[in-house]
């Protein structure tokens, strides 16, 4: 079977002050701009944790930038729709009232009707439930790299036919708790905030006319930027954007230019990787050429991920023959 190539079709944020990607091309807050006060209430908000709150409205938004309705009978391919999450620190708050509740009641004070939503997968689960998607539904939380690494899950879900359609979002929220997590003080910035992506395989894309605004292109790990750029040093041409927190060698960066999203959002954790791919659309939207590449990670693991964003070309109009599934089982160790 011929692999279909990934495609973004569209792309959502939900970060305070922030409407489109352009925007996280700007250090200012745009007017018209997500508003946690205004979008984050209402009654299908009620009960929700604040990341999962957050990650339904960025849905909302990349699922109208890809001219698919959202959320009614009939306006995506359920069963062939996959969700892939990324969030390090998600419903973090929800847990941490449970077990302040047990400690202090016991068990008994605890509602069965709640006990799902501390479950890891609970942002995933409220996303599928309200878009009414049944393919694979699945959450990262593997760190800094997580957001690159849920591009690449959502990319093999397409790739070997598990999926013809990912929504993949990137979420972290700034709650009381996560700063006590991180030891962070009043004087540090925490990203509050989500990214969504819509990725379709080429086919499917085309099937139903959507415009492709990027390919998803080579993903690899190393230790250090540097051996990072060692990889891609000789690829031509040169990428047109490096999204990343990491310093380039100086022989490299003055031919690249580089753009950190976390100097102006703070610690982002497991969205990064997905801001950085709406950042990386909204570059290509705006007529460069491309490659763009992105990197994430670091730290004291000194593992990073690195994914590049190619211009699509042009899709074709004829009809694509596009598979359906049923069900859902796990990939074996081949992939498959």
């Amino acid at each position: 079977m011929m692999r279909q190539p990934s495609v973004v079709t569209g792309v959502g944020l939900a970060v305070a002050g922030l409407a489109t990607g352009t925007s996280l091309m700007s250090v200012d807050s745009i007017d018209g701009g997500f508003d946690p006060l205004v979008d984050l209430g209402g009654p299908q908000m009620r009960h929700k944790d604040r990341a999962s709150r957050l990650a339904l409205r960025s849905v909302e938004r990349a699922f109208a930038d890809a001219g698919r309705s959202a959320g009614t009978a009939g306006s995506v391919d359920h069963a062939t729709t996959a969700t892939v999450v990324s969030s390090n620190y998600g419903n973090l708050d929800t847990v941490c009232e449970f077990t302040d509740r047990i400690a202090e009641l016991s068990t008994a004070g605890l509602s069965p009707l709640g006990l799902p939503h501390v479950s890891s997968n609970a942002i995933a689960g409220w996303i599928a439930i309200r878009h009414r998607l049944h393919g694979p539904n699945i959450t990262l939380c593997n760190g800094r790299t997580s957001g690159i690494d849920a591009l690449y899950w959502a990319d093999n879900l397409i790739g070997v036919g598990r999926a013809d359609a990912v929504v993949v979002v990137g979420v972290e929220p700034d709650t009381r708790q996560v700063r006590r997590l991180l030891r962070a003080g009043p004087d540090v910035q925490v990203l509050d905030g989500a990214a969504a992506v819509i990725l379709e395989s080429e086919a499917y894309a085309a099937n139903r006319q959507a415009r492709a605004r990027a390919v998803l292109g080579s993903r690899s790990r190393a230790a250090d930027i540097d051996q990072v750029v060692a990889m891609f040093r000789d690829e031509t041409p040169m990428p047109g954007l490096w999204l990343t927190p990491s310093a380039l060698p100086p022989d490299t960066s003055p031919l690249v230019s580089v753009l950190d999203l976390t100097q102006q959002l703070g610690e982002c954790s497991g969205a990064l990787g997905v801001l950085q791919c709406v950042a990386a659309v909204a570059h290509l939207d705006s007529g460069d050429p491309g490659p763009i590449y992105a990197t994430c990670g670091g730290g004291p693991r000194g593992d990073l991920a690195t994914m590049r964003f190619l211009r699509p070309r042009d899709l074709a109009t004829t009809p694509f023959p596009v598979r359906h599934h049923a069900g859902n089982f796990p990939l074996d160790q081949e992939g498959r």
